[in-house]
Formats: C-alpha cells, structure tokens, sequence
C-alpha cells in the first residue's frame, strides 16, 4: 500500500478535524487500521500506514506546538 510521492496531499480545514485516514474519499480496496492524525502542531502530517500527505489549511494553528 502506499501513496505516490506526487499525489497532492489532502488539504483539511478546522471544520473537519480530528484528522483521520483512511478518509472517507479512499476506496475500501485501500483501507487500513484508522489512525488519528495531529495535523494542527505542525500543520503537515504523513500517515504512518499508507504515507498519504494532510495539510491544514493556513497551516498550524498557534498554541498547538
């Protein structure tokens, strides 16, 4: 399983955390165990399982270091 270097990474806004993957847009051929990403300390986070990218729109948020 594994997510293409190029594909562009899946931009969340504050309305749609927690961060989970997989997310509802990928295919159930593609699933893996649920994982809960911390996307707002750094505003970018790979996940651990399929490496798919997440970015938070407008990046961190201050107060989450």
């Amino acid at each position: 399983m594994g997510t293409p270097s190029d594909a562009p990474p899946v931009v969340v806004g504050t309305g749609e955390l927690p961060v989970f993957c997989p997310n509802p847009a990928m295919p159930l051929w593609s699933s893996h165990p649920r994982v809960f990403l911390d996307v707002e300390k750094t505003g970018t986070v790979r996940c651990p399982y399929c490496g798919t990218e997440y970015r938070l729109e407008g990046g961190a948020r201050a107060g989450h270091a």
